[in-house]
């Protein structure tokens, strides 16, 4: 099953290159630091600036002052995150950019190659490659509407079917009998396939649509992998099926309105996890929904709250539903010649018979220079997943919690392209109960070779 991705892998990664050659580093997607070696765009102001001065590739095509606002309104591209939500102004966009007549493209690719460690008697340790391939292509109209569409692909199914060992994570399904538990499920090969259409009603206001098969409903902050504080870590959080397991959907459809920093959505989608068949494309009926208010109050801080009632999330549990609440404030700023990035979050899951359990998450990154990087991630959660069980089900619930630290070392290969060398270490806590099966509180560590093309 591996060959179909390989040729994804190669043709994506061939069309990077020619971009990356061509372009210049202006806005991008979610979360990206400052270049290594190079002086980075951090801050408002900066971003201000771009939106004023007219973006020019190397081939001599003119992007328009007006390409470097949103696509979903007249903000600055740098608030926009993954799906439709928000992320502070002030952080940092990375991305290669093309004008191709009417067309503005945009690419790029995050590959991590890691090897993990976990101990204990439910550790385990593996090699694995993880990141994603991104791609859009915009038309801005002369009646001030812009059509965005956007791809986004992951090499994780070649992970194999049982993901990556992180001690205390649950969720999904190896095989379709059994559930996984202290490992990190494989996202799906295709991430995102979406399109947006914005209208601007006017210099304050403007109204969207988004769909996607897949694509990402209105709730929760950012994806763990496009936050700023989190993308320094090629690790997914344990607070991922709280706050945002919804970002790989298939079948969204989001409508919502902008005034200035303030914005209200609200999505249909389809409620059903991605199976274990991690290379297709899944249809059902939207059988769910979400609604989600965001506000920036100044180009520092993006804020959200938001519900959603998912219909069966599991499928080895298609008879529970759930509804989720979040709730998040997401900080950037420039630190000395470069920027820094805090996440604080909260996550809520009420099953069908009124039981609640919480999730809380406290990230950070910093980059002082936009060469080190070093990023930590606090979590707790309350999880019923962590008893083996066949064809699913919950077990008694138990309060646990992570704590990780890392750095990772970019190199600057080109304009355009890094390679950084990381690791990280966390330790595991779990409460007397669960000792004997974990051999007491057990930790773990990570070594990672990061390519960025940005």
């Amino acid at each position: 099953m591996a060959r179909p991705f390989t040729h994804v892998l190669l043709v994506g990664t061939v069309l990077a290159w020619p971009l990356a050659a061509q372009a210049q580093d202006h806005g991008g997607h979610a979360g990206h630091h400052p270049p290594a070696e190079s002086p980075p765009a951090t801050g408002h102001d900066d971003h201000a600036h771009h939106q004023t001065q007219p973006a020019d590739d190397h081939a001599g095509h003119d992007m328009g002052s007006h390409a470097m606002t949103g696509a979903l309104g007249s903000h600055p591209m740098s608030r926009e995150a993954s799906g439709t939500s928000w992320q502070p102004d002030a952080a940092h966009h990375g991305g290669v950019h093309r004008q191709a007549g009417d067309w503005t493209l945009m690419g790029h690719a995050e590959l991590n190659l890691v090897h993990t460690d976990q101990s204990g008697p439910r550790g385990d340790a593996m090699t694995f490659v993880a990141g994603m391939i991104m791609g859009s292509a915009r038309r801005d109209f002369d009646n001030g509407s812009t059509l965005n569409l956007r791809a986004m692909l992951s090499p994780d199914p070649l992970m194999g079917d049982e993901g990556y060992p992180l001690l205390l994570a649950a969720g999904e399904t190896a095989d379709g009998v059994h559930p996984l538990i202290d490992r990190q499920h494989p996202h799906d090969l295709f991430m995102e396939l979406s399109a947006s259409y914005a209208w601007r009603l006017s210099e304050r206001d403007s109204v969207f649509i988004y769909g996607g098969l897949p694509g990402e409903p209105a709730f929760g902050p950012p994806a763990f992998m496009h936050r700023p504080a989190a993308i320094a870590s090629p690790e997914a959080p344990i607070t991922h099926h709280w706050l945002d397991s919804t970002h790989i959907t298939f079948g969204v459809l989001t409508a919502g309105w902008i005034h200035d920093g303030f914005k209200l959505e609200a999505s249909t989608f389809r409620g059903r996890e991605p199976d274990e068949e991690r290379y297709d494309i899944e249809t059902d009926e939207l059988d769910s929904w979400s609604v989600r208010a965001s506000w920036n109050p100044t180009p520092n801080w993006a804020l959200q709250v938001s519900r959603a009632d998912v219909t069966s999330p599991e499928q080895l549990e298609p008879d529970e539903d759930e509804v989720r609440w979040s709730a998040s404030a997401l900080y950037s700023a420039p630190l000395m010649d470069g920027d820094w990035s805090l996440t604080a979050a909260f996550g809520r899951k009420i099953d069908d018979h009124d039981v609640a359990r919480d999730a809380w998450l406290l990230e950070a990154s910093a980059s002082p220079d936009g060469r080190w990087t070093a990023f930590s991630r606090i979590e707790r959660i309350e999880t019923a997943e962590l008893e083996h069980s066949h064809g699913g089900g919950h077990g008694p619930t138990y309060t646990v919690g992570r704590a990780t630290v890392g750095l990772v070392r970019d190199f600057r290969l080109n304009d355009t392209t890094t390679v950084g060398l990381g690791g990280s270490w966390a330790f595991n806590f779990v409460p007397d109960a669960l000792e004997p099966d974990y051999g007491g509180d057990p930790h773990g560590g990570l070594v990672f070779v990061r390519l960025r093309i940005q």
